[in-house]
């Protein structure tokens, strides 16, 4: 009996769908580049070298302007939609949606590495991609099941718990990627193998979603709806944890009305998720275009090591909510996180050796804890059938 209710539990576990997809997108987003990079390459194969650098720089720039435009904005067609169906008939619905996006974007992008097919094949991929969801409505989905399953106190660090898994597995992925490229290169097509690997995550983990993961008790997310209703409708949480605070005001607010969420407070809390992640994608979105050309230059195998880099900060960011909501407010933990990204942004920005990017990205430590503290906060204010449509706006 105990044995079947272990195994029970282990299929509410999310983390394989977040490991997986994860490792799939670290190996496509390096095989992208680069195949971008030599699909550039060989367009201007003609040109001086210093012209060829930059008529390259500008091509790929073009490029993934277009490209993040239409994976950004292809999303808003479809997430919030997927998103309410997740909440109201089935949460693996904003889970399997983008994955089996996901399988058939690669599968287009790997055609057109076998085929020779003009890149803006790219577009469409994007686009099918977003279209069926994309990264907005997986995630949305999986931190609505991470909320389910866990108590008010425990959220915030089972959000960043997730987060770290995210992280561990695109810092193994990129870590992989730059070796497999070169390693593979001369024998098959350049980024063949990291494409195909790419699928075959994205394929574990449609399957494992389908026919393995479970829905946890919504019972399990809400233990002490009483005991936090004073906090709902007021200020913002002053601590991470469920513990009542001030209780002897408590009697008042509960009998004289009916609790119901501060609009005011789910308003800012979204307004500083929304502008603390435009700067963040904003700034990692140009990156890569920096790291292909003077003064750094990099191969795959550095870009590969500066991707999981950039993955160190899940790790750090873990550490740091699991040692900060001991002793800080939330308020404070997501201080302390754009006060860490801010400097090492600022300090990306003067990068002219390989060791400062290193530095820039070690200020970067706290970087990741604003959005699962968010999160969490957003999910105490918020019905916990409502969870998928709210973490997808």
């Amino acid at each position: 009996s105990s044995s079947m209710v272990g195994v029970t539990a282990m299929r509410t576990w999310i983390e394989p769908v977040v490991a997986g997809s994860q490792v799939a997108s670290a190996f496509c987003d390096t095989a992208l580049l680069l195949v971008v990079k030599n699909y550039y390459n060989q367009t201007n194969a003609t040109a001086p070298s210093k012209a060829l650098e930059d008529a390259q720089q500008k091509a790929v720039s073009n490029f993934y302007i277009i490209y993040n435009l239409i994976l950004g904005l292809s999303p808003l067609v479809s997430a919030y939609a997927l998103s309410k169906l997740g909440d109201r008939i089935h949460r693996k619905i904003p889970i399997c949606f983008p994955l089996l996006g996901y399988l058939g974007s690669r599968t287009l992008l790997l055609l057109l590495i076998l085929l020779g097919w003009p890149i803006e094949v790219t577009y469409g991929a994007a686009a099918f991609n977003g279209l069926t969801g994309g990264f907005t409505t997986l995630w949305a989905g999986i931190m609505a099941l991470g909320s389910l399953g866990s108590s008010e106190s425990s959220r915030s660090l089972r959000l960043i718990v997730i987060e770290l898994v995210y992280g561990l597995a695109g810092f193994l992925g990129s870590m992989a990627s730059g070796y497999l490229f070169v390693g593979f290169s001369e024998r098959y097509g350049e980024g063949t193998v990291l494409v195909s690997c790419s699928i075959a995550c994205y394929a574990f983990c449609l399957l494992y979603s389908i026919f393995v993961l479970t829905v946890p008790k919504p019972e399990a997310s809400c233990p002490a709806k009483s005991e936090s209703a004073e906090e709902v409708g007021s200020q913002l949480p002053a601590h991470t944890g469920g513990a009542a605070t001030g209780s002897s005001q408590a009697p008042k607010t509960s009998s004289s009305s009916p609790v119901s969420p501060s609009k005011l407070t789910i308003i800012l809390l979204f307004v500083s998720a929304i502008l603390y992640d435009l700067a963040v994608v904003g700034a990692m979105n140009i990156l890569p275009l920096f790291l292909l050309r003077e003064p750094l230059s990099w191969n795959a195998v550095e870009i590969g090591h500066g991707n999981a880099a950039g993955y160190v900060i899940f790790i750090t960011s873990f550490l740091g909510v699991f040692l900060f909501s001991k002793y800080l407010r939330d308020i404070t933990m997501i201080m302390i996180g754009v006060a860490s990204f801010s400097a090492g942004i600022l300090i990306m920005a003067f990068v002219r050796w390989t060791y400062l990017f290193y530095i820039a990205r070690a200020v970067m430590l706290f970087a990741l804890i604003p959005l699962p503290t968010i999160r969490s906060m957003l999910s105490k204010h918020v019905e916990g059938s409502s969870y998928g449509k709210y973490f997808c706006l």
